[in-house]
């Protein structure tokens, strides 16, 4: 059956794009915005799709420390599911930024 695969990837500077491209190209995906593509692939019926898709990854790009690929698909159950399948989370770059009531009082 196809799934279809959200991915997101933060290679740095001196990432191997040419690998991610390529594999990215074989799979006929879609650019959706800075380093965010769309694309289907095949599985098997209960095949786990984030181990399939690291496994895929780390056959065509060289991965290095601290990058990062976060996938998110539809499981079985048909409930998205999103996950670090290379690297973690950060800090939210917008921390801080809330805006607060200006009419508090005080003290």
């Amino acid at each position: 059956m196809k799934k279809s695969i959200w991915l997101s990837y933060d290679l740095g500077v001196r990432g191997d794009y040419s690998g991610l491209y390529q594999w990215l190209d074989n799979l006929d995906a879609v650019e959706c915005g800075n380093s965010n593509a769309f694309f289907r692939i095949e599985v098997e019926e209960n095949e786990d799709v984030a181990e399939k898709l690291k496994s895929e990854i780390s056959k065509n790009v060289d991965i290095k420390n601290g990058e990062r690929f976060y996938v998110i698909y539809k499981k079985a159950d048909r409930k998205c599911v999103g996950k670090y399948i290379f690297g973690n989370r950060k800090a939210n770059p917008w921390t801080g930024y809330k805006q607060k009531p200006a009419n508090e009082d005080v003290e």
